[in-house]
């Protein structure tokens, strides 16, 4: 028996050790080994994988990544898994959406594949990259153990230099998707727990020496002339070249202990949603390493309760959107997230909120493109163990892995720490925390979270207001609460000095035949919750921004009842992306009222 070999060491350590997770959580793969992969050329390692479910751990308390391939005719000893064998699965994907069988599970799994090396330039290191696996990812290479990852939703690097042999290599690894007390979400939350590896899967190479970070952003000064340039190499490297052609921008810059920082008077061209413009940045190692992007540069702040994109007030016309899909669960594609933004122009809006945690990387490029204005968030979602220093410490990477991934995007104008949660002096202590560190590694943004009401005192009471650059309110009236004379009751009552978005509201309303004709949950009830929510919403001043709950209907295994069957469907559009409700209607032709009032007052 696996057992008892000497893989195991005995069965006793094998069957009842229930620590045997300790040793494989790390979290030693996190925002520290990010490398920018902006022009970078990576190689491939989707397609199919070997897989299995994996219910009581017994991988890792068995050691399954320690297996040698055997023979399984000659085989005396009896196995459970056999890592060079099995059933296959494409990655990436979420393993709910491959097999039926697999559509409600929640645990481990074990991704095996054999991966040739050959070397392309003397002392180059490699990398394996995740753009996302959810939750805890553990790698293991040729039997040994590399690292784990914490979150579902944020790239991360496994370093493979030096650990890998020319020729064939054994690459395993196991996620869980479980839900527990320490991780962000916690257990309970309104989305479904898609598991498994769900977006690409890369090795990267890059030079001995190599540029691991570049930041590079419009200084926020009100003057719209210099533009800030934060570059990290690692390496013996004495200098870096930085290009922005279209600026007439070519220039040096000494590298003093891995860093190199410049300010540049410049007056680009600002980026807008009308007027979305990018330019294309390179930096090099003379002879060596190089990097690229294209980005746009543009201020946000707050003055009051205005908000304000390049000097200029402006009103955040919205829609929330999860990444999710009926067919493919949470994998999602370029032509998927070009049609979401796509819909949200038809709607007239001039931004969206990437519900609840960090999409597709691709989602920022795309609106950096598009002219969409972004916010982004992880998923600190309702109650987690914010007393738990793992859980801050998680919550704190999750957080600068977004910014990392994200800040040379000039689409997301908002970091949000977090989705409603009672306000505890714990809560408090850690999100003020993350505030800090949101701060303190990107100055160009605001910082917002969406904050509970007092529906007793009909008051934004939330102590964490105080921290924020704009306050997210969610607040359903016409659906979970009734009287829409409150919403002006709580703007007087709260008299808030800091803009406030509305980031949730809405209703929901079926479709297909088995759907009601009238009353809550019929399309033509959300209709005129949305028809009352927009007549309010003019005599609310103190609101800079309106962000409706969502644009499609979204798995959510919690809404069990006859109409939902496993979806929330407040979407505009059906869960088939394709049809749009009578509400979808009324919200476009707000918003182009809104977008043609914009026109005139500017």
């Amino acid at each position: 028996m696996l057992e008892k070999s000497d893989i195991a060491e005995n069965a006793v350590e094998c069957l009842h050790n229930e620590q045997y997770d300790s040793p494989y959580n790390q979290q030693n793969l996190n925002h520290e080994g990010m490398i920018f992969m902006g022009g970078r050329h990576p190689e491939s390692l989707g397609g199919k994988w070997r897989f299995t479910l994996d219910l009581h751990d017994t991988g890792l308390r068995q050691k399954w990544f320690q297996i040698e391939p055997f023979d399984h005719e000659t085989c005396t000893n009896p196995y459970d898994y056999d890592p060079h064998s099995g059933e296959e699965i494409t990655v990436p994907s979420c393993w709910q959406m491959e097999r039926e069988k697999w559509f409600y599970f929640e645990g481990s799994a074990w991704y095996t594949r054999d991966l040739d090396y050959q070397p392309e330039q003397d002392n180059e290191n490699v990398f394996l990259r995740i753009g996302a696996a959810n939750y805890d990812c553990k790698i293991f290479l040729n039997h040994q153990f590399i690292g784990n990852h914490y979150g579902g939703s944020t790239p991360f690097f496994a370093d493979f230099t030096g650990k890998l042999r020319t020729g064939r290599n054994l690459l395993m690894i196991c996620v869980n998707n479980a839900r527990t007390e320490d991780r962000i979400p916690m257990r309970n939350n309104d989305w479904f727990n898609y598991g498994g590896i769900h977006r690409e899967i890369e090795l990267v190479r890059t030079p001995k020496d190599y540029i691991k970070d570049l930041f590079i952003y419009l200084v926020p000064n009100g003057q719209f002339n210099t533009v800030r340039a934060d570059i990290t190499t690692i390496g013996e490297v004495s200098e870096v070249e930085l290009t922005i052609e279209e600026l007439g921008i070519r220039t040096r810059l000494p590298v003093i202990d891995g860093n190199a920082s410049t300010e540049l008077t410049v007056s680009p061209k600002l980026w807008s949603p009308e007027a979305p413009i990018l330019y294309d940045i390179e930096v090099q190692i003379p002879g060596g390493d190089k990097v690229t992007d294209r980005v746009g540069f543009r201020e946000i702040r707050v003055d009051g309760t205005t908000i304000l994109l390049n000097g200029q007030p402006v009103y955040l016309r919205g829609i929330n959107c999860h990444e999710d899909d009926e067919k493919l669960g949470r994998l999602t594609n370029e032509f998927d997230i070009r049609r979401r933004f796509a819909h949200a122009k038809e709607l007239n809006c001039n931004y969206m909120r990437l519900a609840h945690y960090p999409h597709h990387e691709m989602a920022a490029q795309i609106a950096d493109e598009m002219g969409i204005m972004l916010w982004e968030e992880i998923p600190v979602y309702w109650s987690i163990a914010f007393h738990n220093p793992q859980t801050r410490r998680d919550g704190k990477n999750q957080m600068l892995e977004l910014i990392k991934r994200g800040r040379n995007r000039a689409s997301v104008i908002i970091w949000s720490v977090g989705n409603e949660n009672a306000d505890t002096d714990e809560r408090l202590d850690f999100m003020t925390d993350l505030v800090k560190a949101t701060r303190s590694a990107d100055p160009t943004r605001l910082v917002t979270a969406a904050c509970l009401v007092n529906h007793a005192k009909m008051k934004i009471e939330d102590r964490l207001a105080d921290y924020l650059d704009v306050i997210g309110l969610n607040e359903y009236y016409g659906w979970y609460e009734e009287d829409f004379n409150d919403l002006i009751v709580l703007g007087e009552n709260s008299a808030p000095t800091k803009p406030v978005v509305i980031s949730e509201t809405g209703a929901e309303g079926m479709l297909g035949s088995n759907a009601p004709k009238k009353g809550a949950f019929s399309e033509t009830y959300m209709a005129d919750v949305y028809r009352k929510q927009t007549e309010f919403l003019p005599n609310l001043d103190y609101i800079k921004g309106f962000t409706p709950w969502i644009l499609y209907d979204f798995r959510a295994e919690r809404r069990q009842n006859p109409y939902q069957n496993g979806y929330n469907c407040k979407g505009l559009i059906g869960a088939d992306k394709q049809t749009r409700k009578s509400a979808f209607y009324v919200l476009r032709d707000f918003y182009a009222k809104l977008a043609q009032q914009s026109l005139s007052d500017n």
